[in-house]
This record gives C-alpha cells, structure tokens and sequence, in this order.
C-alpha cells in the first residue's frame, strides 16, 4: 500500500551515456562565467592597466587630480612620488597611486 512500484533497467540494455547527459548541467555554469568575464572582469583588468600607464606617463608641466579632488599642476616626478603646485608657492608631495587623472599640460593655476 505504501510502496511503489519500482521499474528496474533490462538487464542486457546499455547505459545511455551522451555528452549532454554527463556534461548538461555544467553548461549553465559554464555560461555564466563566460559572460561575468567579458562583462565585469575583462572591463575592469583593462581600466587598471590604462590607469597604470597613465600613472608612468605623468611628466612635469602636468595638471593632475589627486583622489582627495585637490588640482595642481606637476613640479616635479621622484620615483613613485610627485611634488605638486596648488597654489602660487604652495606645493605638496603626492603619491602617484593616488591620481585620478591627468589633464595634460595645461596651466591648473591661471586664476591669480
């Protein structure tokens, strides 16, 4: 009464064994971490190696963005730091890891 009955494989049948059968369910996963690539990991790799030749690019004459939002124009490159003027006399050292961008060697300090 509680059983059911049970339909058991002929006993000369061959297993059914394709590459959908055994491979199937891998194939959604194997979608969707084919479209997190080209859509979120790809971008991203390419924006920081842009963002690091940017970085190696910054020459003297400069005008660049710290991450702080502060504007100045590059006085000086020394290794991995740079000396930036924000104001007529007024210069602070910034690490170049922390720009945002460069704007070219456009005069920051016109407004006198």
């Amino acid at each position: 009464m509680f059983s059911s009955p049970a339909y058991a494989q002929a006993a000369g049948a061959p297993a059914s064994s394709s590459f959908l059968t055994s491979f199937g369910p891998l194939i959604p996963m194997i979608a969707i971490i084919a479209i997190m690539w080209f859509l979120i990991i790809r971008p991203q790799q390419q924006k920081v190696k842009h963002h690091a030749a940017m970085i190696e690019a910054v020459k003297k004459g400069d005008t660049v963005v710290t991450g702080g939002g502060i504007v100045g124009k590059v006085t000086k490159v020394d290794g991995d730091e740079i000396e930036v003027e924000i104001a007529a006399s007024v210069r602070i050292r910034v690490v170049k890891s922390t720009l945002t961008s460069v704007r070219g060697a456009a005069v920051a300090n016109d407004r006198a």
